[in-house]
């Protein structure tokens, strides 16, 4: 007897011993693959939703800054603490700015790739395997959630940076707890304490995923039980309990107003109806892939992977019948819509890609290293075009000018002309720019917010946060309706127009029409100000 229990320990320890060193590769691994996301995923810190978390960082920072339309720049993230954080480490470090935005960067791509091969590692035995499904997911890091307007990342950062890898370290420390390696007291504490942290750490910094990776652990509790009862109804009552909490939403909801409602409806990725096919497509592909190992059918996979993709399609299908139910443009409120149910097929996707590159890794590619070279270095090359189709006229990689090797041009012609502003107009200056700027020709969505440091009249891009506050709908739309067109300069009284609620400067295109000088002028934007 004594020496079955010393063969057991014995056994322990050498898994243990073995579980180490697959870490140790792991960190490795995850290490170049994060520089090698960096280089095909691009890095775009002022652009899209960068661009609108950034201006609220660069006040904290200095408050003179944005005077005119701070509501607009100040909470856009409402109970986040994602401005003040980065803000602090900006202070503390005695860094600026840009490098620790990008030191956030590849940290949460490091992280979300890490938390990817804990994941793995507890469904496939294979170093194929568990080496396919996070180098998949590096390569696809930035790819579109069907039609949610979300990337699984970005090529930015925003609080998701943050939320996204504390949601997969949830996961983990959920499995750590329910579903233990080692069957040790202290496996399950630490596991307990890295979920519970995780998601707390997701809630402080996006409060809407963080609530969405709560649901996701729950349901992956009720797939983990090793009772038949409790995963089927407990499944099933955990998607009725979100059902009625949608229903109760929508009931308590208030009135909205005719005006709030145009402004909602502006958000077409709230709406299913509004969807293109393709990506209803990108809804109910996942959850068929994932529909093949949930039902025990995949040979590569154990217990635990067949209870995540289990947790998927639970997690997807509830939001898919709430989104049906009550995210609907005809709805009296849209109070449901507001908060994105289909946001949940972030981690739906992350499962899916697992699947996938394992899948990949196992049966394909094998341990030749040439298949992988080849295989990777295709899809490598789809991700590079996609974000060379995106931000065409902007640099790959727009790193911190500290980086001296990363010197070679200051942007696009856009970028340039905003840097002028930051560099040659007084901080209390209030810009008017066309309300569609950030979509024309070579600008690549850039934020002028965040580059030129100056406030300026809402325009589309200020839609989504006038869309969660109600109190704005009146000044959004009529900063649209005043600048709609301006940039072309077609009709001049706008410019009295854009004058008398505030602006003292417009940005135009190099063609528009003034009949007054202007200051700044390039081959593509005009900078003037109004007399």
């Amino acid at each position: 007897m004594a020496t079955s229990i010393a063969s057991q320990l014995s056994s322990v320890e050498l898994e243990l011993e073995q579980y180490r060193r697959e870490r140790s590769f792991a960190a490795a691994l995850v290490t170049v693959l994060t520089l090698v996301a960096l280089l095909i995923h691009g890095y775009h810190p002022y652009a899209e939703d960068g661009g609108i978390y950034l201006p609220e960082i660069k006040r904290l920072l200095d408050p003179r800054l944005y005077p005119y339309g701070a509501e607009f720049v100040v909470g856009h993230l409402r109970y986040s603490v994602f401005a003040p954080l980065v803000a602090g480490m900006v202070r503390e470090s005695r860094l600026s700015l840009e490098m620790v935005l990008l030191l956030v960067h590849l940290a949460s791509f490091w992280v979300t790739l890490f938390a990817a091969w804990l994941l793995a590692a507890r469904c496939y035995g294979s170093r194929e395997a568990r080496g396919g499904a996070v180098t998949l997911l590096a390569v696809w890091l930035t790819i579109p959630i069907a039609g949610t307007s979300l990337m699984l990342m970005d090529p930015y950062v925003t609080a998701r940076s943050i939320s996204t890898p504390c949601a997969l370290l949830a996961l983990v420390g959920a499995l750590q707890f329910l579903s233990p390696r080692f069957e040790t007291e202290g496996e399950r504490r630490r596991g307990l304490t890295l979920c519970c942290g995780a998601l707390a750490g997701a809630g402080i910094m996006h409060p809407l995923m963080g609530a969405y990776a709560l649901g996701w652990v729950l349901v992956l509790g009720a797939a983990l039980s090793v009772s038949r009862l409790v995963r089927v109804w407990g499944t099933v009552g955990l998607g009725l309990a979100a059902v009625l909490a949608a229903t109760v939403v929508q009931l308590l909801a208030p009135v909205e107003s005719v005006a709030y409602q145009r402004v909602m409806l502006t958000r077409s990725y709230w709406f299913l109806s509004q969807w293109h096919w393709y990506e209803w497509v990108g809804l109910a592909a996942p959850l068929m892939i994932l529909a093949i190992v949930a039902m025990g059918r995949s040979r590569t996979v154990d217990s635990v992977g067949v209870a995540l993709a289990r947790a998927s399609m639970a997690s997807g299908g509830t939001a898919i019948a709430v989104a049906l139910l009550f995210a609907r443009e005809g709805a009296g409120v849209h109070q449901v819509a507001r908060l994105q149910p289909l946001r949940i097929f972030q981690l739906v996707y992350v499962v899916m890609i697992l699947v996938a590159g394992a899948t990949l890794g196992e049966r394909v590619l094998q341990r030749r290293a040439w298949r992988w070279v080849a295989v990777f270095s295709v899809l490598a090359a789809v991700m590079v075009l996609a974000d060379r189709e995106t931000f065409p006229g902007s640099k790959h990689l727009e790193l911190p000018e500290a980086l001296a090797w990363a010197a070679g041009g200051a942007g696009n012609r856009w970028q340039q002309a905003f840097v002028w502003i930051r560099e040659s107009t007084p901080k209390d200056a209030v810009f008017a720019l066309d309300a569609y700027y950030t979509v024309k020709d070579g600008e690549d969505a850039q934020s002028f917010r965040a580059i030129a440091e100056r406030s300026s009249l809402p325009d589309s891009k200020d839609g989504g946060t006038a869309s969660n506050r109600p109190e704005l709908t009146e000044e959004w739309s009529r900063g649209m309706a005043l600048q709609t067109g301006l940039g072309r300069g077609v009709d001049v009284s706008q410019f009295a127009a854009v004058k008398s609620i505030g602006a003292t400067w417009v940005v135009l295109e190099r063609d528009a029409a003034t009949g007054f000088g202007c200051a700044y002028e390039d081959e593509a934007v005009k900078v003037c100000r109004l007399p």
